[in-house]
């Protein structure tokens, strides 16, 4: 996106920072899931909600090497929670990760786009 033609709002929810953000959301959901189902320990499902994180500069370290951005993440990501990383992405693949995200960022611009529309109607209607 063209910084000076975007707005903030919008500019924020397709930062790099956000995508990882939504993609580590995504994880813990179904890390949540899987916990219902009595196949992630509840210690660990603790574990994954509390230490979850990453560094986006650690992220392309990692892909520096690996090449694969979710790999990368989900290195960066186990480097934070330990042993319970083992059950982060279990029986998933990067696209279940990544267009999930995607798609909630999708939505996030439509919400904003629709709070802009309204307004504007607002204006209009004066």
């Amino acid at each position: 996106m063209i910084e000076r033609y975007t707005h903030p709002e919008m500019g924020h929810i397709w930062t790099l920072e956000n995508e990882f953000r939504t993609m580590l959301q995504v994880e813990i959901l179904a890390c949540e899931a899987m916990n219902k189902l009595g196949i992630v320990p509840d210690d660990a499902l603790k574990d994954i909600q509390t230490k979850a994180d990453f560094r986006i500069e650690r992220i392309k370290e990692i892909e520096a090497v690996t090449n694969h951005d979710i790999i990368a993440f989900l290195t960066n990501v186990a480097e934070y929670v330990g042993d319970a990383s083992k059950y982060i992405h279990k029986g998933l693949t990067s696209s279940d990760v990544k267009d999930t995200a995607l798609g909630v960022m999708m939505k996030q611009s439509a919400d904003l786009l629709l709070s802009h529309l309204e307004k504007f109607h607002t204006v209009l209607k004066r």
